[in-house]
Formats: structure tokens, sequence, C-alpha cells
């Protein structure tokens, strides 16, 4: 196709809009045939990996440069009928999205706990990422403003294991009680999604001039509300997955004209991500970051990141006790703490619907400030419950990082292990008794307990896999 006749298709079905091949062609001038043709192609395939869950075999698989965790894979294998996806050993991300990890290792001190939000997380590929590069003293909070798109955001974080996480169903400005509480906001806006045209052709059908409009003016919103969550000197990281000016080097200037400093990166030229200039900032010239389907291997994505220069008076509460938990009693703290690896650094607590939670001692002030702070939120590593003499154990606890490593468990077959993903009481060769942890390639998958001749599979109902397994096993 040659640059006098630009029309092409994206899809078998969807021609990509006349406006979007004129605004793409004034962008990247020569470099135009060579992005039509990536778009052609088919998407590269990447996961990133969980430091705290090794047993993924990464031998001839290609890096992704920026991120010492990503790898590329040759195919897309079904991730459902995978027991080490099910078991949180990874995640499976976008590429360009992965900059954020390199983003944060320059410009963020991960050696000291922090306070972080992602403020627009679900799914969760950020969460996760940001999760496994800070401190572990550190607090991530990860909000969803879309109530449906919470439960995918929380079963993702609940499968990567880590305790330091909370939960939150917000809109950005109902947060007027964390003025000044953090150190770091990430904001992965809701965007015309113009970089997942190669992958989603639904984005094509979506896109158009005045929707690349109105998701600007959302982003200037969510931004605004998020600049007043920061502390002074606090960080904020901006991205896109789309290419247009309107959402990307618009908002870059819209921060640096409301107390943000433009952060320039290093970035090595053989990645092939190109610096986009964005305007005058009160220290020269600002600038973001764009991956480009034709240079990486990776899909559409922009980034910028800024330093707060302005000073938010942070909300004073009255935060002296939790609103709906109560401490558990001696007894009931003896026998949850023998679930965990190193109890001693948890307290332990239980909601009004018997709901065993363990807090991060480290971390259980700021918990108490986010109880009184918000209200649509859970926090805490999910334990279980006291049913009479008997503790039932949680799905959430099977995953933990902070499990006790020494529990009674049975390595399982791949054919096994995607029998307990269908829902399937399993058959042992010898009699068990009591809860066993049930593992794959030695993680940790769930729960099964033997009662009498049987072994009853504890894996909770939302996650049963229904799809066919014969040929996988």
């Amino acid at each position: 196709m040659n640059d006098q006749n630009p029309s092409w298709t994206g899809s078998p079905q969807v021609e990509l809009p006349q406006e979007f091949q004129a605004q793409m062609q004034a962008q990247l001038t020569t470099e135009f045939p060579d992005f039509q043709s990536a778009l052609m192609g088919p998407s590269p395939i990447s996961i990133r990996l969980n430091p705290r869950k090794n047993g993924y075999d990464t031998a001839n698989l290609t890096p992704v440069p920026w991120c010492s965790a990503g790898f590329y894979l040759p195919e897309r294998p079904n991730f459902t009928l995978d027991p080490l996806f099910q078991a949180g050993a990874y995640y499976v991300q976008e590429a360009s999205s992965m900059l954020l990890h390199d983003v944060v290792r320059q410009t963020v001190n991960v050696n000291h706990p922090l306070r972080v939000l992602d403020l627009c997380a679900a799914p969760g590929g950020k969460s996760t990422l940001l999760t496994s590069a800070l401190h572990p003293d550190s607090l991530l909070m990860c909000n969803e403003v879309i109530r449906s798109r919470v439960s995918v955001l929380r079963e993702n974080l609940d499968k990567w294991g880590y305790p330091n996480v909370v939960v939150s169903n917000h809109d950005s400005e109902d947060m007027a009680n964390l003025a000044g509480f953090f150190d770091v906001v990430v904001v992965d806006a809701p965007c015309s999604g113009e970089g997942l045209f190669r992958k989603d052709p639904d984005a094509i059908q979506e896109w158009s001039e005045a929707n690349v409009q109105l998701c600007s003016a959302r982003q200037k919103r969510i931004l605004a509300a998020a600049a007043t969550l920061l502390d002074k000197d606090g960080i904020l990281i901006y991205s896109t997955c789309t290419y247009n000016d309107t959402e990307n080097a618009e908002n870059v200037r819209f921060l640096t004209e409301n107390g943000f400093r433009n952060i320039p990166l290093i970035l090595p030229a053989d990645w092939n991500v190109v610096e986009r200039e964005a305007g005058d900032s009160e220290t020269g010239e600002a600038v973001g970051y764009q991956c480009y389907p034709h240079r990486v291997q990776g899909e559409g994505f922009f980034i910028s990141v800024f330093k707060k220069t302005a000073f938010t008076a942070p909300v004073k509460l009255d935060a002296r006790t939790f609103r709906s938990i109560r401490a558990l009693r001696p007894r009931e703290t003896a026998i949850a703490s023998k679930w965990l690896q190193n109890p001693a650094d948890f307290s332990f607590w239980e909601k009004p619907n018997g709901d065993v939670m363990a807090l991060p001692k480290a971390l259980e002030k700021t918990f108490l400030f986010l109880d009184v702070a918000i209200r649509q939120k859970g926090f805490g590593l999910e334990m279980g419950q006291f049913k009479g003499q008997d503790f039932i154990p949680s799905h959430a606890l099977a995953l933990s990082t902070a499990i006790n490593q020494n529990l009674p468990s049975i390595e399982l077959s791949k054919e096994n292990a995607l029998r307990y993903f269908k829902k399937e009481n399993l058959v042992f060769d010898e009699p068990v008794k009591g809860w066993l942890l049930v593992k794959y390639n030695g993680l940790n998958l769930g729960w099964v307990k033997g009662v009498g001749n049987r072994v009853n599979n504890y894996l909770p109902k939302d996650w049963r896999i229904r799809m066919d397994i014969k040929e996988y096993v």
C-alpha cells in the first residue's frame, strides 16, 4: 500500500477510520507504511513472571527489554488451561505496558516503604507489576471505578498473592479524605484505545474524533483529582494505550501547568521507544514516551512521568479503631497463626460475616486510616472462617505468598490439576485426612479436604473452568 492510497483494513471486517489514518500519517510521515504493515500482522504474546512464585520455565524465551520479569511467547497458549497461570506464576500482559517497570526503577525509590495508588487498576496488570517492584512494607491501593470490573481485579491480585494491597471501588473525585496521602499515583487512564486496534477490532468500531475529545476531558478530570492525592514531591505516572496528542501531549501540558514538573527518562536507543515532545514546562521541554507497533515488539502505548511541586494539606481524621472488624481472641489467633509462614508479622481480625483477615503489622495504622477515609474497599489477607471447632481456609490463603510453607500438600499431575480446576473430586493413591494443599510444579493451586473415603474439592465455584480439558492432558 503506498502513501497516496492509505486506505486499508486492520482486520477482515473493519476498516480503520479515515480520520485516524490522516492523524497517524501526519504523526509518522515516512514511517506510516511500516505502521500500517505492523497493524496488519499478529500481536506479540508476552507474560510477566511473579518473582515470589518460581515455577515457569523461561528457557529459550526472548526477554522483554525494559522489564526483567517479562518474556515473549512464540505463540498464544490456552492460558485458562495452564495450572501455572491459575497459580499466579505469571500475568499475561502486553509488553509495551511493562515499560512501567523501568519508569518506576528510574523515578521511584523502592528501597523503603511507600504509599502507592493505582487509580484505574482493573484488570490488574499494572497493579501486579507494582506489587512486585515495591518494598514489601509498602501499601498499594488498587482502585477501580466500575463495580463490575472489581471482581476481576480482586481475582488477579489474589492469584498474585501479596498481602499489602487494598482494593477499592471509588470515583477519583470521591477520595477527598486521601488528599496528600500518597507518594506515588499511577493513572493508566481510560482512553480511545488506538494502541489496541491490532488486537481488538471493537476498539476500531468505537473510535471517533468525538470520542477522543470525550476521553481527553475525562482524563483531565481524573488527573485533576489524582493531583490532590499526592504529597509534595510525589511521583505521578500517566499512561494511555493511544497515540493522539489530544489524549497524550495535551495532558502532559495540563499537568505541567498545574503544579507538576515533567521528569525525563533515559531509555536505550535500541529499545526503539520514541520520545515525543509535549510543549514547554517550567524547566524546559516536557516529554512523553511512545511505543509504536512497527518499532517495538508490542502494542501502542504512551507514558510520561511527573513530580508534584505544589503542596496539598493532608486530611486529619480520627482513626483510632476499625469500624467493623474485631481482633481475634487469643485462642483463635493461635489457630489462625499456624497457617502463615511468619505470623508475628501479622495481626488477626474478624469481619461481621465471620471472615478472618490477617493484616501486616507494618501497615496496620495505614489500614486503620483508610478504614475511616473511604467506604468501598477491602484490605488484608483473607484467611478463612471458623466453623465450630474447625477452621475453613480460603482460596486466597492458598495462593498467598505469606502462607505457611510446611502445611500438608500433594503434587498433582497436569491432568489432575486441570480436573481440580474443573472442580471435580480427586482420587489419590493413599487416603488423606484433613486439609491438604494441592500443588503443580511446586506452586499452590488450592485446597482439598479428606473426609472418610472421599476427598472434597474446595475450589470456589466462580473459579471453575468450563472448557473441555481432553486435548490438554
